[in-house]
């Protein structure tokens, strides 16, 4: 089969989040499958200069919007065995940053239409066409009111995937014919609850509906988690499926990370202490081998439950522990963290920053890991602690709950701690029982770390899935 994934950023170009992990190892397990993936995004501004010695002009064309009409070169680059497309266009694209500015509709909007515009300059139509979240969601609408009269546009499938649901592309509804040049007729493709919606309009268009877990296509049709597209999500259930990502366990793996102070593995878990002992060196923290450090990676917001750990940090750090916090976000939560720093200078460290050479580190070096979100789609941090060996603690919610089977002290299995109500309370108690654990249950907690790292959280599983899905296309 031949595939494009169309997205807003893919590792190694251009990462803001996990859909840039996403983009970057999906169509290479695709392409391990014997199929034609290759992916087309934007040519931003900041792409590394070597990256874009590699890239090779194929042809230009123009792109309309409404009365707009726009150029559009197409740059063409393989990398990792996948064949790369860049839409140029620096009036869009030159830029400081990918997302949040004022013509971000008109952007993505472009960037859609042109998705199937440079289809005519590379010669590739592919069988699948796998559009992802709000940036890409009106390539389906596009398809569907300005190509498909065409020949080479007319088998054309679509597959839309949403990654995070709170991100719309929700817009004046005026952009509908001034932008989107669509007809009023066709203006209902987009159009819900007085505005323009780009997800919506994906949803209505595509073949299928995809989400990035089992669990989270569940809770979509939920008005708590359908962030006001319950309704239409419900109305067309029949065609949304969960299928979970994966990570690239190439570059998530404690015995291969060079971020790492020390390599090991399932066989050498024992070294793992190591990596605790210079973190702590390096973050100014006592050592302190029989006491549990928690961390947490993660963006400082609500979604991530940093409300319940802001609600109960200092309960937590009146235990017998550490912690570390490591992201950015709010600014509520990155002054709380100041102000922790001064206060909790012996067991606590506040790091605001991103810092992926840190994060390694954190993994392979805490004994838990806190991951208490309000909703995860699926979720990567907690699938990479797992094969760091260290234990998450999460809420039971999305890809969470799909990926991290509850401890039982009886029988030895599971994976880590979980808990189901956004309670504060509830949090805490989760931390207690991981932290009696780690005290209590020495056997325990080392099984608990190695039935974590004997968890397969590739994405060739996944793949396969996808490859059902398109077929049945």
């Amino acid at each position: 089969m031949k595939i494009l994934f169309a997205v807003s950023e893919a590792v190694p170009f251009k990462k803001t989040g996990g859909l840039g992990d996403v983009a970057g190892a999906l169509p290479k397990e695709l392409k391990l499958l014997g199929n034609d993936a290759r992916i087309i995004m934007p040519l931003y501004q900041d792409i590394p200069q070597h990256f874009r010695d590699i890239m090779v002009f194929k042809g230009a064309t123009f792109v309309e919007l409404a009365w707009r009409k726009q150029y559009c070169g197409v740059f063409e680059a393989a990398y990792d065995g996948v064949v790369y497309y860049f839409i140029d266009n620096e009036y869009y694209f030159k830029r400081s940053a990918a997302y949040g500015h004022f013509d971000d509709g008109e952007r993505f909007a472009y960037f859609a239409r042109a998705v199937l515009e440079s289809m005519r300059v590379t010669g590739f139509y592919p069988d699948i066409l796998h559009c992802n979240d709000w940036q890409t969601a009106l390539c389906p609408v596009f398809l569907d009111v300005f190509f498909r009269s065409c020949e080479d546009y007319k088998k054309i499938k679509t597959v839309y995937t949403i990654h995070n649901i709170e991100f719309q592309g929700k817009y004046d509804r005026s952009i509908a014919g001034d932008v989107l040049g669509l007809s009023p007729a066709a203006s209902l493709l987009v159009e819900y609850s007085g505005n323009v919606n780009y997800m919506k309009g994906g949803i209505e268009s595509s073949s299928v509906v995809t989400t990035v877990s089992g669990k989270y296509a569940e809770e979509i049709l939920d008005p708590f988690y359908g962030y006001g597209l319950s309704g239409i999500l419900r109305a067309r259930k029949y065609k949304i499926r969960g299928i979970l990502n994966g990570i690239d366990t190439k570059i998530n793996s404690p015995e291969r990370d060079s971020a790492l102070f020390v390599n090991y593995g399932y066989d050498t878990l024992a070294k793992k202490k190591e990596n605790k002992k210079q973190l702590a060196e390096m973050l100014n923290l006592p050592y302190a081998p029989n006491k549990p450090l928690i961390a947490m990676v993660t963006r400082f917001t609500e979604q991530k439950g940093m409300d319940l750990v802001s609600a109960r940090i200092e309960r937590i750090l009146e235990g017998d522990l550490q912690m570390v916090l490591l992201g950015t976000g709010d600014w509520k939560y990155e002054t709380k963290i100041h102000d922790l720093n001064k206060r909790y200078g012996k067991k606590f460290c506040g790091l605001v920053s991103f810092n992926p050479d840190l994060s390694s580190k954190l993994y392979g070096g805490a004994d838990i890991f806190l991951m208490p979100s309000k909703f995860e789609p699926c979720g990567l941090s907690q699938m990479i602690a797992m094969a760091y060996g260290t234990v998450p603690v999460v809420r039971a919610t999305g890809g969470l709950a799909d990926t991290v089977e509850p401890y039982n002290p009886l029988t030895k299995q599971g994976v880590g701690f979980t808990f189901l109500t956004y309670d504060a309370d509830d949090m805490l108690d989760a931390v207690w029982r991981a932290v009696d654990a780690f005290y209590n249950d020495e056997k325990g907690w080392k099984q608990i770390q190695k039935n974590g790292m004997s968890k397969d959280f590739g994405w060739a599983s996944s793949a396969k899935e996808y490859v059902k899905l398109y077929e049945s296309l």
